[in-house]
């Protein structure tokens, strides 16, 4: 299992933009993926899941994931993360 925190940068947070990208981006992989922030853990695959976290702009979130294709799919994440969710021009 891997585990990494992250701070989200981009102006508008985990809106349904955002939070559709992320989702998009792990489906792809066959690993579980779930993300945690203000005291809840949900599922990173899910926008439902995502969107109920509320998180803004700087909020901390911990990303785990767990399973065979792990490490390229937090590859996969930091990066979009590092991107702004590619918002921010």
């Amino acid at each position: 299992m891997l585990e990494r925190e992250l701070t989200i940068s981009n102006r508008l947070g985990l809106h349904a933009r955002a939070t559709a990208k992320l989702v998009q981006t792990l489906s792809g992989f066959r690993c579980n993926a779930t993300l945690a922030a203000k005291g809840r853990e949900v599922n990173a695959k899910s926008i439902m899941g995502v969107m109920l976290l509320a998180a803004g702009q700087g909020t901390p979130v911990t990303v785990r994931i767990d399973g065979e294709d792990e490490a390229a799919a937090m590859q996969e994440v930091v990066s979009l993360f590092e991107r702004r969710f590619d918002e921010d021009a």
